[in-house]
């Protein structure tokens, strides 16, 4: 009885060094050194400042800029997490029928244009960075007007969202999309 809980101690010890220490200090000595950026989170820097992250979506909700998909909350990535809210949910149906009413009032659209789901619904962890070339294209009039962009500016914005489309994620997974945070700060450059 003795030798076997010895044994179960040195092999708890054992274990633990080798994940608990060696194993993350691997890890991170590796993501460090094959991909430094994505392992110290795909921090952008602006004038030598941290404005923010690709991987995680941010608010925006000024008319000159573009606007990210809901978030259910508020975009605060410490409890990332969706409503949880289910298909037959009324508080659901009236919060995706509020934000198509006010889509559709803040970008000058009519009330038959079909807007793409993820300007209705928010993403699973509330922080998703991405829409679709459709949403930013039906922002475009709001944008421009905020701004007060000319017919030249209107067309530069039109080419920055082709340019900044992404397609499917290695050529196979999900659909052509657009990050939001990098679009608004490539917006800013236009004159």
């Amino acid at each position: 009885m003795k030798t076997q809980t010895i044994i179960a101690i040195k092999f708890l010890m054992i274990m633990t060094i080798m994940t608990g220490i060696i194993y993350p200090f691997l890890m991170t000595g590796l993501a460090q050194l094959i991909f430094p950026a994505r392992a110290n989170g795909s921090l952008v820097m602006k004038d030598g400042r941290i404005a923010g992250s690709e991987l995680v979506g941010q608010k925006f909700d000024s008319n000159i800029y573009f606007w990210p998909r809901p978030s259910a909350i508020d975009y605060n990535p410490i409890p990332s997490g969706a409503s949880n809210l289910g298909p037959t949910s009324d508080k659901l149906k009236k919060q995706v029928k509020e934000r198509r009413r006010l889509f559709v009032i803040n970008n000058l659209i009519t009330d038959t244009t079909a807007i793409p789901k993820e300007m209705l619904f928010a993403s699973a962890s509330g922080l998703d960075p991405h829409i679709s070339p459709e949403s930013a294209l039906l922002q475009l009039n709001r944008v421009a007007g905020g701004r007060n962009l000319d017919e030249v500016q209107i067309q530069k914005v039109k080419q920055l969202i082709k340019n900044k489309t992404q397609g499917p994620q290695y050529f196979l997974f999900g659909e052509p999309r657009i990050n939001v945070f990098d679009l608004n700060l490539a917006l800013d450059s236009i004159r």
